[in-house]
């Protein structure tokens, strides 16, 4: 097996993309290759085949390799909860709630022992492995610490290339102070630097590149211009911070920005659907000029009802809702609910809170264990939101906490996941323009997607698009791939990379 570690300057410095596009390449010339991270803390996570939960990430990562996503390319995942806690996911499957001195000083031997064998385990499939570190490795008050960085390049005997964001301002001054502060054992592995987030004129930079290469004595082999023109899944929600959405289409849906927003990928395929724009709405601001409003999912469904009544988005949502569809998604779902119930305060804190009640539904946690699965369905009626009878939908599911009917109507029939009415046979509950399922990625249906978007074009006096051949999302995710790896190519030293892993 060989080695390759992409390690960053900072958080959100495009190590992920860096992996995806070295994957992508190294895919495309036959090797068979895989990503790996071994920790990552993030709320966007996805459910594999094995119904083992794993970052979207390092699923992005596997899907530009052209290969199946397994909990094994992410064998730690963090999953922030409250202040301090984080759900703790080990090779897929969940280890508990942990404050953060308990995972350090207790579960760390436990943690490094899945890493071990999950590397261990893709030696049998793969001959290749794109590491990807964590934050940066110069956290120096965490170095003891360290999970996710050096001590994956020592455990692997990994060469190690920094990526330096530049978009952010201070790109030298990151570069040679992340190699200065790292142990001088440590430094040695670092073979080389690529800068990331490009715009401009590159010869600018010669003076700078050449004052690095001097202090550091390690070559900088790629300045990668910032490509406005891919559309590939963010990473966490430091990435979403900066993602640009449109606001000028002739529609605009809305979506949530929870505090503790979670799976914002669901809405990625809307972005490709003509004359839809994405208004990304913070809970703080007006709902003003939506055509629909979608509650995406949240790692505490508790906890951010209580911060949507303190800011007034509360009210604002229940006032939109009698004009315009509202859409929940798992916990945006669980938001509908008339009463969210948490008896023994494991969601948090606050115990039980009332919903938002746009269903007549009701949420317990505290019933089941986590539900962590595929999920296949087929809508059950035609509503006025456009959606039709017998439509087959896929998705997956991440969530704890069940939502009981009353008299609300079930949305999906289930054919395979959990169905979360008193039968276990049905998904999701719909009433008029309200509506809400647990099946994370249902908008990456495309038949449901266009039935949805059209009827909103339809209530805006447009013309419908209709069910065509080609759906723009899914055929558009392999030339963006492609066209990552196309665009790494063309500005890195590949044959510098080739040497670092012996083909």
């Amino acid at each position: 097996m060989k080695y390759l570690m992409f390690q960053g300057t900072s958080s959100n410095a495009g190590k992920t993309l860096t992996v995806a596009a070295l994957c992508n390449l190294l895919s495309r010339k036959g090797y068979r290759v895989t990503p790996f991270k071994s920790q990552n803390m993030s709320l966007n996570s996805y459910t594999t085949i094995d119904n083992d939960e794993m970052s979207i990430a390092q699923v992005m990562q596997a899907e530009a390799a052209d290969i199946e996503p397994n909990c094994n390319m992410n064998p730690i995942l963090l999953k922030p909860k409250e202040d301090f806690t984080s759900q703790v996911i080990v090779q897929g499957k969940p280890a508990g709630n942990m404050q953060f001195d308990e995972y350090q000083n207790n579960f760390r031997q436990p943690a490094i022992k899945a890493i071990k064998e999950s590397l261990e385990y893709l030696k049998e499939d793969y001959d290749i492995t794109i590491i990807e570190g964590a934050g940066s490795p110069a956290e120096i008050n965490m170095y003891d610490k360290d999970l996710a960085n050096m001590l994956i390049a020592r455990m692997t005997d990994a060469d190690v290339i920094l990526v330096a964001d530049i978009d952010q301002g201070g790109v030298f001054a990151s570069i040679v102070g992340t190699y200065f502060l790292i142990p001088e054992e440590d430094r040695k592995r670092i073979k080389a630097v690529i800068i990331n987030k490009f715009r401009g004129n590159a010869e600018v930079l010669d003076s700078g590149i050449k004052k690095v290469e001097e202090l550091t004595n390690i070559p900088i082999i790629g300045i990668i211009p910032y490509d406005e023109t891919l559309n590939l899944p963010e990473e966490d929600s430091a990435s979403l911070s900066t993602h640009h959405f449109s606001e000028n289409e002739k529609i605009n849906i809305g979506t949530l920005r929870l505090p503790r927003i979670s799976n914002f990928t669901d809405i990625d395929p809307l972005d490709y659907e003509q004359d839809i724009g994405i208004k990304l709405v913070d809970i703080y601001d007006k709902f003003d000029n939506l055509d629909a409003l979608i509650i995406p999912g949240t790692r505490n469904t508790v906890n951010d009802i209580v911060e949507l009544k303190k800011s007034g988005a509360f009210d604002y949502i229940e006032e939109v809702s009698k004009e315009i569809p509202v859409f929940g998604i798992c916990g945006g779902y669980q938001m509908l609910s008339k009463k969210i119930i948490d008896k023994n305060c494991s969601e948090s804190k606050y115990g039980s809170v009332d919903g938002l009640g746009l269903l007549d539904i009701k949420t317990e946690f505290g019933q089941i264990n986590k539900v962590v699965e595929q999920s296949r369905g087929t809508i059950i009626n035609d509503s006025s939101l456009g959606f039709k009878k017998g439509t087959v939908v896929n998705g997956y599911e991440l969530h704890e906490g069940i939502t009981i009917l009353n008299d609300a109507k079930p949305f999906i029939k289930v054919e395979k996941g959990n169905g979360n009415d008193k039968t276990g046979q049905f998904d999701g509950a719909i009433k008029n323009n309200i509506c809400g399922t647990y099946f994370h990625g249902i908008f990456h249906n495309f038949e449901f997607r266009r039935n949805f978007t059209d009827q909103l074009r339809i209530n805006k006096g447009l013309e419908p698009l209709g069910i065509t051949s080609k759906d723009e999302f899914k055929e558009s995710k392999r030339v963006n791939y492609n066209q990552l790896g196309d665009l790494f190519a063309n500005n890195v030293d590949m044959s510098f990379i080739y040497n670092l892993l012996g083909i």
